[in-house]
């Protein structure tokens, strides 16, 4: 028979799993609604694939895709997308040190904190 422990610990990687299939099911959504804009908009231009354009400065900085999602723009929603895509590992080791630090596991909110401090030096460009 299963302790509560195992079944507490059973729930809480459930827990974890939905929390990523939420996420990537979310960004997948923004994405493709993204996609559909941009589309309807720009679906007849010809690309001028003899020059390399990368994305508009606006576009590379967090404030500057909310901006553009806001006005549902497409580029920008698709930004917003990968924005959530890249969010969602973070949550889940956020939503992880939390539930670690309810139950008083020390040990894992010290591993998911050091590994929070990787993810956001390597997303701050260290």
């Amino acid at each position: 028979m299963a302790t509560v422990t195992e079944r507490d610990d059973e729930a809480f990687e459930v827990l974890l799993g939905r929390v990523l299939q939420a996420g990537v099911v979310l960004a997948a959504i923004v994405v493709a609604i993204g996609g559909g804009i941009y589309l309807g908009r720009h679906g007849h231009d010809v690309p001028g694939y003899g020059v390399f354009q990368g994305e508009p400065g606006d576009l590379r900085s967090i404030a500057g895709i909310f901006s553009a999602a806001r006005r549902l723009e497409g580029r920008g929603v698709i930004q917003l997308g990968l924005l959530l895509l890249i969010a969602t590992p973070i949550a889940r080791v956020l939503f992880a040190l939390v539930a670690f630090a309810r139950q008083k596991n020390w040990m894992y909110v010290g591993i998911s904190a050091i590994v929070l401090a990787l993810l956001a030096y390597s997303l701050t460009g260290g």
